[in-house]
């Protein structure tokens, strides 16, 4: 059984920062993609970030400039790193991970933005 863990969300005011962590446990095999996704109420799950084994990153437009992702392939852990939050950004915050086999969700972090 894969279990990710999920840390670091919290509230925030606009323009602050936070980090969120994953880490993965259990019988893992070789994860070749990471990722953290998030879901506002109402919206749909979108993708935020996401990093390869191979070393390539993708990020939501929205994001670009202010967010960072960054992973240890190794230890099966992956952060999230944001700066400059903005009143879109509050949700709940997933991180995601791919194996060849199968995908895994964590139980979601909320990030919350003040005004």
């Amino acid at each position: 059984q894969v279990q990710l863990v999920e840390s670091g969300g919290g509230l925030v005011q606009a323009g602050g920062s936070l980090t969120l962590s994953c880490a993965a446990s259990g019988t893992v095999f070789t994860i070749n993609t990471m990722g953290w996704y998030r879901q506002a109420p109402g919206k749909q799950r979108e993708l935020v970030a996401r990093i390869t084994l191979g070393g390539r990153i993708d990020y939501v437009e929205s994001v670009k400039g202010r967010f960072t992702i960054s992973g240890d392939f190794a230890k099966k852990m992956v952060a999230l790193q944001m700066n400059s939050l903005q009143p879109d950004d509050p949700a709940v915050y997933y991180c995601n991970v791919w194996t060849a086999f199968k995908e895994y969700w964590g139980q979601g972090t909320q990030v919350t933005v003040s005004s």
